[in-house]
């Protein structure tokens, strides 16, 4: 992945991700993973995005792959948003909610295209668009502490030409103790994603997925992250995988680490279990910017 990002001006920047990846059918492809122009100065708290971009939708979707403790995505999000998550183009525009109470909100609305391929939404021939929202709510527990709350809804057209809504929540509690932050740290997160899916006019399909894990920081450079994945298939609800995975992560520095991934999968329906092991290397070259917390 390579990263062309910049300030345009003192209103606005500019961000580009140009991924080269493997073909399977022989040698590497280009691909333009991510390339849009983000606003800094529009009144009233608000943020406008346009271009191409992975979409606000629950947790992880806006994360690249690279930034997360484990190799592989969630079943969840493989089976509901595909592979390479929901990456759209269109315009995201969030706001930062003013209110009284002592808690951070954020909300986040986006108009898109709709994916070429998706495994819940497909671009139809009527030029009907994909709307995803997000709510962000996050409190400081205490100074070692926070917990977050989102809300997501996706609705736009699917295959069958009618229409599919994606409902999501997130929950993450993350411990940090500040005399100790570079060596100590513990995450809980989950998710929960709820699909109807409108197959004719006259019949829907409901269908579930969701992950839990635990990230706990052993040492100053060690990450162990152990997480529970289940799913249904967005048009099958019979269809059930379930996986139990535990990743070790090694951070040489800021710009490197290694992790190794150990993943065992159960589908009920066709009664088959296989086991995974993934083997990652992630090195940075040039300016690194701060993820997102």
């Amino acid at each position: 992945e390579i990263a062309f990002q910049s300030n345009v001006d003192p209103y606005a920047r500019a961000d580009f991700f140009v991924s080269i990846a493997r073909n399977p059918a022989g040698g590497f492809e280009t691909e333009l993973e991510e390339g849009y122009l983000m606003t800094l100065e529009l009144p009233s708290s608000l943020q406008l995005r346009m271009g191409k971009f992975r979409t606000t939708f629950g947790k992880i979707n806006n994360i690249h792959p690279h930034a997360l403790n484990f190799v592989d995505v969630p079943n969840v999000y493989k089976n509901y948003l595909g592979d390479d998550g929901l990456n759209d183009e269109g315009f995201s525009l969030s706001y930062l909610i003013p209110n009284p109470f002592d808690f951070y909100q954020e909300l986040t609305t986006e108009v898109l295209r709709t994916p070429d391929v998706s495994p819940s939404f497909l671009r139809s021939n009527a030029d009907r668009f994909l709307f995803v929202g997000h709510l962000k709510n996050f409190w400081d527990l205490s100074d070692n502490s926070t917990f977050e709350f989102g809300l997501s809804e996706a609705t736009g057209p699917n295959d069958s030409d009618y229409t599919t809504n994606l409902t999501g929540l997130d929950f993450t509690y993350k411990w940090k103790p500040l005399q100790f932050n570079t060596y100590q740290s513990f995450i809980w997160q989950t998710e929960f994603l709820f699909s109807n899916k409108k197959k004719t006019s006259s019949s829907k399909e409901n269908t579930f997925g969701m992950y839990s894990l635990i990230t706990q920081q052993l040492d100053k450079r060690v990450l162990c992250t152990v997480r529970y994945d289940y799913s249904n298939l967005p048009d099958n609800k019979n269809y059930i995988e379930r996986s139990y995975s535990a990743t070790i992560g090694w951070l040489a520095t800021e710009f490197q680490k290694l992790e190794i991934q150990f993943k065992r999968t159960t589908i009920s329906s066709s009664s088959t279990s296989f086991n995974q092991v993934f083997l990652r290397s992630v090195f940075v070259i040039g300016a690194h910017g701060a993820h997102a917390y």
